[in-house]
């Protein structure tokens, strides 16, 4: 009794919402299995980029935004159907501007360790898996992590990603970063992230973490922080 109590306990703390988004109908199909699996009850998915940017922007505008975004990187071109969002950096790209926290999770073949190591770097993504065997499996470990606020970086690809950067920026660091570099003053921050609906936006955390990142790459004041990031084009 109490261990199946226990399991549904588990199985009801998981995402609400996801869109999914994905050209390839049978990838789309395997998704959407994945998330039903999980439990999670409102899944919508798009084909299209400027689709999914759409229904991004009307379920923020309702009040009721989508808490995962899975994305593909490429996107056949359809010559009757012109879009504005070629593919799925793009895609990424201009649902930042939107819904900033918004966890995305990237589902691609891409295999190059320097291209996903950009993702995480550049987007901000919050997860990748790579389109191959068992990937229904690590779709749903990835799905897990993003959901205990974890990054979930394939093991394949993390020793390129500490050779390229000591420290992984998650969604929540790039939002951070941006409004610094905005130029908000620290102690401002919390009430953009209460007022855009993004936790932790307590002071002590957006310090900590802050600290963290600077110990992480050995600075010592937050302007050398923003520098840098510009630099490497994460924000």
């Amino acid at each position: 009794m109490c261990s199946c109590f226990s399991r549904l306990q588990t199985r009801s703390a998981m995402f609400k919402s996801v869109l999914i988004v994905e050209d390839h109908e049978s990838a789309n199909i395997s998704v959407q299995k994945t998330v039903t699996d999980l439990g999670i009850s409102r899944k919508l998915y798009a084909y299209y980029c400027d689709d999914a940017l759409m229904q991004i922007r009307k379920a923020e505008q309702a009040g009721d935004p989508f808490e995962l975004m899975i994305t593909d990187l490429s996107f056949e071109e359809d010559k009757d159907r012109k879009q504005q969002l070629p593919d799925g950096r793009a895609l990424i790209r201009a649902v930042r501007d939107i819904q900033p926290a918004l966890k995305v999770l990237v589902f691609s073949a891409e295999s190059r360790p320097a291209v996903v190591s950009d993702l995480f770097t550049r987007y901000g993504i919050d997860g990748y898996v790579r389109k191959a065997r068992r990937d229904a499996q690590e779709l749903r470990l990835a799905i897990e992590d993003l959901f205990k606020h974890k990054q979930h970086i394939p093991a394949e690809f993390r020793q390129e990603l500490r050779q390229h950067n000591a420290h992984a920026f998650s969604a929540y660091d790039v939002t951070i970063l941006r409004q610094l570099s905005g130029g908000k003053l620290q102690k401002e921050i919390p009430a953009y992230l209460q007022a855009n609906g993004i936790t932790p936006s307590g002071l002590s955390s957006i310090e900590k973490r802050l600290n963290l990142i600077k110990e992480a790459l050995g600075f010592s004041k937050n302007e050398q922080l923003i520098a840098y990031c510009k630099d490497k084009g994460i924000i």
